[in-house]
């Protein structure tokens, strides 16, 4: 075994670079690319295979995963990540505004950190030889787990064999059939979906210039026209949202709580382009309800909360506290620095803000911090102000 070497290519997959006799984990999804590396495994005389898929609340059932592992002779672990994910991923993004260039919360950039801690976790546990993923060159997958697998310290060979190697997806469906899986050919898109986000890119998708996501796949934010409105009330304590309607829930069952509620109305689909490695940029669609209503609402009472200096230094900051997530550096030293004053600013960050929801857009109909800096009555404090400005005169 040659140490700390990416893995980069499926010519890679012999005993020259890996021990085929000892365990290999592979991050595992159940979709059409982590299922042929299954395959190609398998093929390649691995006797051991361990397929990690992370629980973060994703479309895909454990049923369906196991029968693959099943099918290809890989042991399946399902880790429950959901916990861990909104407290220590999500909950951060909300106080750093994790918005890519004022187009689309951020997403997969939250979830590779943890899959990629977990699934080095695994590894050592098992003795593993290596860890494997599926990310390919237009992915920006591949730089965040290669950059989070390097900073966590794993010591083996790592990385994707579709870096250097991509296979066709027609010659993918025709191996995986050939060996009894055919369900994969009803892919049309690649998916990625957590308790955060339902993302769409690829396949049908793949062209900026004519895409159109069809409306089935859509699910929180599938609009139902029998609504009209209805005022929502988002409470929050130290940085994070704690209740809806003055009804207290915990951080993974509000937000599935809002995904299903504000996007009934419509609200919460995005698009964008976001740059790849050497500076392209592919398309991306999500729909994100709950981040949608939750980013607005700390937006709005940090603003109520805090001096305007800090927010002035906390807007220019959250930019690259997203550009080092976005990068692989979420375990890096200027990743935790700048967590850390956000941090600071979110303790302050506490009280509520009502919505009026209506179909295709949400106002705010009060703005209440437990702190606030903001005027009631502006003739009030102007008459007051120039009482206390005058006072040392008056003293005379």
């Amino acid at each position: 075994m040659i140490r700390d070497q990416i893995i980069r290519s499926f010519r890679q997959l012999t005993p020259a670079v890996l021990d085929p006799s000892r365990p290999v984990v592979t991050l595992f999804s159940g979709g059409l690319d982590s299922t042929y590396l299954l395959l190609r495994l398998k093929q390649a005389g691995f006797r051991d295979i361990h397929a990690v898929s992370v629980d973060l609340g994703e479309d895909e059932s454990s049923e369906h995963k196991q029968r693959i592992a099943d099918e290809l002779g890989a042991r399946l672990h399902i880790i429950d990540g959901r916990q861990a994910f909104v407290e220590e991923f999500v909950r951060p993004a909300i106080a750093a505004q994790a918005v890519y260039l004022d187009t689309h919360p951020v997403s997969s950039t939250l979830s590779r950190p943890l899959i990629a801690r977990l699934a080095v976790g695994l590894a050592e546990e098992l003795g593993a030889v290596a860890i494997l993923h599926t990310a390919n060159r237009s992915q920006n997958t591949l730089r965040r787990l290669n950059g989070a697998l390097a900073l966590l310290g794993f010591s083996g060979p790592y990385g994707s064999p579709y870096d250097l190697d991509p296979v066709d997806r027609d010659q993918k469906i025709q191996e995986l059939k050939a060996v009894g899986l055919d369900q994969m050919s009803e892919r049309i898109v690649s998916g990625d979906s957590n308790l955060w986000c339902r993302e769409f890119e690829s396949g049908i998708l793949d062209d900026p210039e004519d895409h159109a996501v069809p409306e089935h796949m859509y699910q929180w934010s599938a609009r139902q026209p029998e609504l009209s409105g209805e005022t929502l009330d988002v409470h929050f304590r130290e940085g994070v949202p704690v209740s809806v309607n003055r009804v207290d829930m915990p951080l993974p069952e509000l937000i599935a709580e809002l995904n299903t509620r504000v996007g009934a109305y419509g609200i919460g689909r995005y698009s964008g382009l976001e740059h790849l490695d050497n500076g392209e940029k592919v398309l991306e669609i999500r729909e994100m309800p709950a981040a949608w209503l939750l980013l607005r609402t700390y937006r709005h009472l940090e603003t109520a909360v805090l001096e305007a200096e800090p927010m002035r230094e906390k807007m220019h900051l959250e930019q690259l506290w997203v550009r080092e997530s976005l990068e692989g550096r979420w375990f890096g030293e200027l990743h935790q620095a700048l967590q850390s004053f956000i941090d600071t600013c979110a303790v302050r960050v506490a009280g509520s803000v009502r919505w009026k929801l209506t179909p295709g857009g949400a106002e705010t109909r009060s703005i209440t911090a437990d702190e606030p800096r903001y005027l009631r009555d502006r003739e009030a404090w102007e008459k007051f102000s120039i009482h206390v400005e005058n006072a040392p005169y008056q003293l005379v």
